[in-house]
C-alpha cells in the first residue's frame, strides 16, 4: 500500500509542477485538490486522501522495532515451516500436499534469505538456528514436530495440514501486528506478502482437509 502511495504522491508533484509558468518546479501544496488514492490491504477497498493526509502517508526508509522484531520472528518462523515442509516428500501420502510442501520450500527459503540480508543492513541480529520461539503465534512445539516426524502416509497428511494451517495462522497475525505498528516501507511489502500467499495456502490446504 505505501509504496502506491509513493507513487501516487509523485505524481501529484509532477502534475503541479507542469502547471506552473517558470521553470522551476513548484512542490506540492496542502491546499491542492488533486486525489491521492491510498489502495486498501487484502480484503479492504481503496478510499481517497486528502493532500495533508498524503503528506503523512508517504513511507518511511527508516526502520522502528516493530520492523526488526517481526523480521527476526519471521526468520525463525519460516526456518520451521521449511523444516516440516523437508519432511513431506518421503513420509506424505497425498501428491497434492508434497507440492504445496514443495511450493512452501520455494517461498519461504527465499524470504528468509531476503530477510537475513535486510537484518544485516540495518546492523541487528540474524537469528541463530534452532532459536527460541516462546510465545510465537503458530509455532509447533517440539513434541509435535517429533510426533510429525515419527508419522507416514496420511496419519502424516492429516497431521501436517493442522500443524501448517496453524502455522501460517500465526504468521498472518504477526504481519498484521507489523502492519499496524511497523514504519518500513520493504517491511511492509514483505507483511502484506506473507498473508496473502499464506491465506491462500491455508485455503488449499483446508480443502485438502475435507478431502481426507
Amino acid at each position: 500500500m505505501r509504496a502506491a502511495l509513493v507513487v501516487a504522491v509523485a505524481g501529484v508533484a509532477i502534475a503541479l509542477s507542469s502547471c506552473s509558468s517558470g521553470s522551476t518546479p513548484q512542490a506540492p501544496r496542502a491546499d491542492s485538490t488533486a486525489p491521492v488514492i491510498a489502495p486498501g490491504r487484502p480484503g479492504e477497498q481503496a478510499r481517497t486522501l486528502s493532500p495533508d493526509e498524503a503528506a503523512t502517508a508517504v513511507p518511511s526508509a527508516t526502520a522502528n522495532a516493530a520492523d526488526v522484531t517481526y523480521v527476526q520472528d519471521m526468520v525463525v518462523h519460516h526456518r520451521q515451516a521449511v523444516d516440516m515442509a523437508l519432511l513431506a516428500p518421503t513420509r506424505a501420502e497425498s501428491a497434492k500436499l508434497k507440492g504445496l510442501a514443495d511450493r512452501i520450500q520455494a517461498v519461504q527459503g527465499p524470504e528468509i534469505q531476503y530477510m537475513s540480508t535486510w537484518l544485516r543492513e540495518q546492523e541487528q541480529a540474524v537469528p541463530a538456528h534452532h532459536a527460541g520461539h516462546a510465545g510465537m503465534p503458530g509455532m509447533a512445539t517440539p513434541e509435535q514436530m517429533d510426533a510429525l516426524k515419527a508419522a507416514k502416509g496420511t496419519e502424516f497428511d492429516r497431521m501436517f495440514l493442522q500443524l501448517m494451517i496453524n502455522h501460517h495462522m500465526g504468521a498472518i497475525e504477526m504481519s498484521k501486528r507489523v502492519l499496524t505498528g511497523g514504519a518500513h516501507i520493504k517491511i511492509e511489502e514483505l507483511a502484506t506478502d506473507v498473508s496473502v500467499e499464506q491465506s491462500a495456502e491455508i485455503h488449499r490446504m483446508q480443502q485438502m482437509q475435507a478431502a481426507l
